[in-house]
């Protein structure tokens, strides 16, 4: 071809693919738990996301022992909003397993696996991550799980006087100092 005609060869880019849904994926609307995709084989969902301190600088607020660490707290949001996502009612219980460390550079990617339900609706969600890094590192690591409900969170009854008779004031003055003195 001559080299001025001003023609190109390669192919035009038919939809943008800097979200989930350019990649075939569905947009989740969470702040680290981006995208979601059903898996193939019908039994259940999976999101992603991504966390680092660039993308979440919050984060560095979070420090425990000199290591930038995930809090329990939003592993329950992403249950939460996991639940909303394929219709549960809402968060039966958590566990943690291991802490999510956040790496000063870079990222840490994130995924969380729902179950398909049970006889009685319920899923279970489980927390995975590894260093975003190296895809081909097939470990992941399990960081918390959690039992989403199918049904209306039970309401709490109340009634009678706050604080209850025999509660006992405790002072916190000092509490976080105790504990790292014990290890």
């Amino acid at each position: 071809t001559y080299p001025f005609q001003r023609k190109t060869y390669w192919l035009n880019a038919t939809t943008v693919t800097g979200d989930a849904a350019g990649f075939g994926q569905v947009v989740s609307d969470h702040p680290v738990l981006a995208a979601a995709l059903g898996r193939a084989d019908g039994e259940g969902t999976v999101l992603t996301g991504r966390v680092s301190l660039a993308s979440h600088p919050w984060l560095a607020d979070h420090a425990v022992a000199g290591m930038v660490v995930v809090p329990g707290t939003a592993f329950v949001d992403m249950a939460v909003h996991a639940a909303a996502l394929v219709g549960c009612a809402g968060l039966g219980e958590l566990t943690h397993q291991a802490p999510l460390v956040v790496p000063e550079s870079g990222g840490v990617a994130l995924q969380a696996v729902v179950s398909a339900p049970d006889d009685q609706g319920r899923r279970t969600v489980e927390f995975y991550s590894r260093p975003e890094a190296d895809i081909t590192d097939p470990t992941w690591t399990l960081h918390a799980t959690a039992q989403l409900d199918p049904g209306q969170p039970a309401p709490v009854p109340v009634s009678g006087v706050w604080p209850p008779a025999g509660a006992e004031r405790v002072e916190l003055e000092g509490f976080y100092e105790g504990l790292a003195a014990e290890g």
